[in-house]
């Protein structure tokens, strides 16, 4: 069985509730980056010996929380040695606005995929925009290169919307059955 480790930064609780959901999907282990950006103990082992990482934080100002930055400059050490080369890689991130740079923030995860000589997965997913399309809709965003779910700025994470998270389980489910293509 393939070893799927969702590695995130939540301030404020939005991000991590999109973890849980993605973790689900894919039968991952969940691994968050701390307030201070660093990794629990023995973080750096679960990264090495996954066959998928799946990237998240949230955006602010057009990018990855700082947080998230001190682990993605830390992680220049696997790097370095190529560690996790042939890894599958996906990434997802929320926000308050609709837009909010969304995808400047999953380009920037894929770029930090690609530098590992990564693998990168998509949703998969077709968006819903026809007119009957409805809020809560299976990626109502239409994002393909991750996935991305918006919080109000006043609502808290248990107020998420159902196909935010429902969009992100099923974007979980993907890079699982992505990552059990890829048999070493």
């Amino acid at each position: 069985m393939k070893k799927n480790t969702v590695v995130y930064h939540s301030g404020y609780g939005h991000t991590q509730r999109m973890a849980q959901a993605v973790a689900e999907g894919a039968g991952a282990e969940l691994l968050a980056i701390d307030a201070d950006g660093n990794l629990p103990d023995g973080g750096w082992d679960s990264l090495n010996a996954a066959d998928a990482i799946i990237m998240g934080s949230p955006t602010y100002m057009g990018s990855v929380s700082w947080q998230f930055k001190k682990f993605a400059d830390a992680s220049s050490k696997p790097w370095y040695v190529q560690a996790w080369k042939d890894k599958v890689f996906a990434g997802f991130t929320n926000s308050a606005s609709m837009n909010g740079d969304k995808l400047s923030t999953l380009h920037y995860l894929f770029t930090l995929a690609m530098q590992h000589s990564g693998i990168w997965v998509g949703t998969g997913c077709m968006p819903s925009n026809s007119k009957a399309a409805e809020r809560n809709d299976l990626n109502y965003l239409g994002s393909f290169s991750g996935a991305m779910a918006q919080s109000p700025s006043d609502a808290g994470a248990s107020e998420m919307l159902a196909g935010d998270i429902e969009t992100a389980r099923h974007f979980g489910k993907r890079v699982a059955e992505a990552a059990a293509k890829f048999q070493r």
